[in-house]
């Protein structure tokens, strides 16, 4: 099983991005935390990922997260029955694992359904299947270090990348809007936004 790979980043593409570990050029579809981290890093440069190799009768896809905790979650979410990985890629590309998870202990149907490709009675599903499994600290979005819990930061980055998709952009369109609006000196999420519009 591939559940980690570091690498140089060869390609990015509107749906994944090929990254070279050793030779080898591993084509990965990402979240969007993830594809947002790599599309940020220049070509030739390293850059890191968690990873699930999932393998069926006609297909074997490399899946790519920004770190466990949001692996942890696909792997939660492909387990309620008529959830792929299509949609709980798309689920993770619309919202933040804290508030996935925020979203299922709330029973917050219309907040899940909001993502491309998950209808009500998905989503109620998804609700039916997990609630009650989804522990406090992924609640706060935060993780154990060293035995102590601490609050995981949100990534800015990944809030303007969310609000440009949500504006009808590509993820490499958006992610690629905000490295630009970055290097222009935009810090908040407001005006990074603001910068990566006028760019686009």
């Amino acid at each position: 099983m591939i559940g980690y790979l570091k690498g140089k980043v060869k390609h990015v593409a509107p749906e994944s991005v090929l990254l070279e570990v050793g030779g080898v050029g591993y084509e990965i579809v990402c979240s969007g935390a993830a594809f947002s981290r790599l599309a940020s890093v220049k070509s030739g440069e390293e850059g890191e990922v968690f990873t699930y190799l999932r393998v069926s009768e006609d297909d074997i896809t490399l899946f790519g997260f920004a770190d466990l905790r949001e692996k942890e979650l696909f792997l939660r979410l492909t387990s309620v029955q008529g959830v792929g990985a299509k949609v709980a890629m798309s689920i993770l590309s619309s919202m933040r694992p804290a508030d996935v998870s925020e979203a299922i202990a709330t029973a917050d149907a219309k907040r899940l359904s909001a993502a491309k490709g998950v209808g009500k009675k998905v989503a109620e599903r998804i609700i039916l299947e997990l609630h009650g499994k989804i522990s406090a600290d992924e609640l706060l979005g935060s993780e154990s270090v060293g035995g102590r819990v601490s609050a995981a930061p949100m990534s800015e980055d990944e809030d303007a990348v969310s609000a440009l998709m949500g504006l009808g952009f590509t993820r490499q369109e958006s992610a690629q809007a905000v490295s630009r609006a970055k290097a222009q000196g935009a810090k908040s999420v407001e005006e990074i936004i603001a910068t990566a519009l006028r760019g686009i």
